[in-house]
């Protein structure tokens, strides 16, 4: 597994990242009064979703995803398992923003 590397001196900020051979460009978020990040997420110029909170072991874009989202899941993770919430304390920390390699899934 892979992870999107989330750089939170930087926000809000927006890149541009290749998924699964697919140019997408996220904006990151940080709501410093309920400590929570959300991602905006564009392809092509398009919208294709903005505000999704960061849940912690819940794929992004779940709701809402259909062909021109990212193939494979991109989930919140603690590969130690020590932590359970995305907050700024974790992501990046200990949290990453976990996606499958373009081999798994089938």
């Amino acid at each position: 597994m892979n992870y999107i590397d989330i750089e939170k001196e930087l926000i809000p900020y927006r890149f541009d990242i290749s998924l699964f051979g697919e140019m997408f460009t996220i904006e990151v978020h940080y709501n410093s009064d309920y400590d929570f990040f959300a991602i905006d997420l564009e392809r092509d110029g398009e919208v294709l979703v903005t505000g999704e909170k960061l849940i912690y072991g819940q794929p992004l874009f779940r709701d809402v995803m259909d062909n021109r989202f990212p193939k494979l899941p991109i989930i919140p993770y603690d590969e130690a398992g020590k932590e359970n919430k995305v907050i700024w304390s974790t992501l990046s920390e200990s949290v990453f923003l976990f996606v499958a390699d373009e081999g798994a899934g089938g």
